[in-house]
């Protein structure tokens, strides 16, 4: 079986394959790297991308993913937790008090929810960003929030931890296993029995958390 894959260089010394969650293989090779020496890499770890590739937890997007309209009574997905939403007049702007007080001038206008849920993540998840590293001894250059479509983190080979906004509807356990996940990364590269120590020592749940990501990751993938 033949494997298509991305190649991505950096300044790291070592070679790394993942495999994203839509199934995809991505290379991460040391600058300088040969093509020819790639291609016998991924060859020789034919058997780990078959078992990878047919992994439960990797999946493929919805079609036609469900959304969430605003309207009254429906409810949106927050810090793992549904809570409804109510329409209310007025020009104000989004308030949250154990449910979500929309003003009807915002119906239509699904950014400004997206918008909101990214401030929440720079507040909620940057923080126990910088809480994790000092636990685990360990320093990166920044911490951000973006909209990577098939990973809940990253971290790059400048050393910048990313996360994916969307987290910020995920219960804090899980949010806090993804930070841990992608902090383990700055001292162990690869996804080996040393690696996953680090985190299970920082994370003892981590299967817990590992296990509503697989069940609950298609509702994270929705924008609202």
């Amino acid at each position: 079986m033949e494997f298509h894959y991305k190649v991505v260089y950096s300044k790291r010394k070592t070679l790394t394959i993942t495999v994203e969650r839509d199934r995809s293989v991505v290379v991460t090779a040391p600058q300088g790297t040969s093509p020819e020496r790639i291609q016998r890499i991924v060859e020789s770890r034919k058997l780990w991308l078959y078992e990878k590739t047919r992994h439960a937890q990797k999946y493929d997007p919805l079609p036609h993913p469900p959304g969430k309209e605003l309207v009254s009574g429906e409810s949106l997905l927050y810090l793992g937790r549904h809570y409804r939403i109510e329409l209310v007049e007025g020009e104000g702007q989004i308030e949250f008090d154990q449910k979500f007080v929309v003003p009807r001038h915002l119906v239509g206008k699904p950014l400004v929810f997206r918008k909101w849920f990214i401030r929440r993540a720079r507040e909620k998840i940057l923080s126990l960003v910088s809480c994790r590293a000092k636990n685990l001894g360990v320093s990166f250059k920044q911490a951000k929030i973006g909209d990577s479509k098939y990973r809940w983190g990253s971290c790059t080979p400048n050393d910048n931890v990313i996360f994916n906004w969307r987290l910020i509807k995920a219960p804090m356990f899980v949010i806090d296993y993804v930070v841990v996940h992608e902090l383990a990364h700055l001292i162990e590269q690869n996804h080996t029995p040393h690696f996953w120590n680090i985190v299970r020592a920082q994370i003892p749940n981590m299967e817990k958390a590992k296990a509503w990501l697989l069940k609950n990751g298609t509702l994270l993938e929705q924008d609202l």
